[in-house]
């Protein structure tokens, strides 16, 4: 009898590899496509994003793919329950229109898990973005389940402490902040584990151009990138020092 990893059976997954997902869409981040099953965010499927602040990096981190998509086809990029209005000159310089993206600010925990669930039924919309930090798995699940059968973008964003639950979400990501860089570690993904951390750039290429420029030719940027005084304020100063050089 043949091992089992001899067979080259299609659409089987074996355990040591990574699995192959039927539809994707490239992250933006080549070190991540490289670590993700079928190279991509996996489309119809829960992703979880995890991470101390709800505001950190998470912008940068789906950005790409979420602009991406708005290019493929027509339709608003919902948020729900986002926890800062999107700084749209920002957005739009990295190819994400401010005129498609849905903010949807329910009060409740239920009302957010209503509007996300009915985003992801509406034929329209290309993805959702969704801060739900009190989300039961079971929850977790049905979003997880309309998700895949309207072929939908999904992320979710929750804090540290949903580490210790459980999650029907095929992939989950912990993405821890800096500077520069952000450190993501995959937590679960249909495949081996991966020991290692990625890094990857918390700041748009083109701010990262500029601030390599002025390293090179010795001049500090004019504004702090890390004040403790005002922490949430730095994303919108980068932000805006993106805008100024497009």
């Amino acid at each position: 009898m043949q091992p089992a990893a001899a067979l080259a059976v299609p659409h089987v997954w074996r355990v040591p590899d990574l699995a192959i997902e039927d539809c994707v869409l490239a992250t933006g981040h080549a070190a991540l496509d490289r670590q993700l099953p079928g190279g991509g965010w996996p489309v119809g499927s829960l992703i979880e994003l995890i991470q101390a602040r709800p505001e950190a990096h998470v912008w940068q981190l789906v950005l790409p793919a979420l602009a991406q998509a708005t290019l493929e086809r027509g339709g608003p990029v919902v948020l729900v329950g986002a926890p800062h209005p999107p700084f749209g000159p920002a957005l739009s310089a990295q190819g994400l229109a401010p005129d498609r993206l849905l903010w949807i600010r329910p009060a409740q925990d239920a009302a957010r898990l209503w509007a996300a669930e009915q985003a992801l039924r509406c034929a329209d919309v290309v993805g959702l973005v969704a801060w739900l930090p009190q989300a039961r798995p079971q929850e977790l699940r049905r979003l997880h389940l309309a998700a895949r059968r309207h072929r939908k973008l999904l992320f979710v964003v929750r804090g540290l402490p949903v580490l210790r639950q459980a999650s029907p979400a095929p992939l989950r990501l912990v993405v821890e902040e800096g500077v520069e860089e952000m450190q993501v570690r995959i937590a679960k993904r249909k495949g081996p584990p991966l020991e290692q951390p990625l890094l990857l750039p918390a700041l748009p290429a083109r701010l990262q151009a500029l601030l390599d420029s002025r390293r090179r030719g010795g001049v500090l940027p004019t504004a702090p990138l890390v004040t403790e005084q005002q922490p949430q304020r730095r994303s919108h100063v980068l932000d805006r020092l993106v805008t100024l050089q497009t």
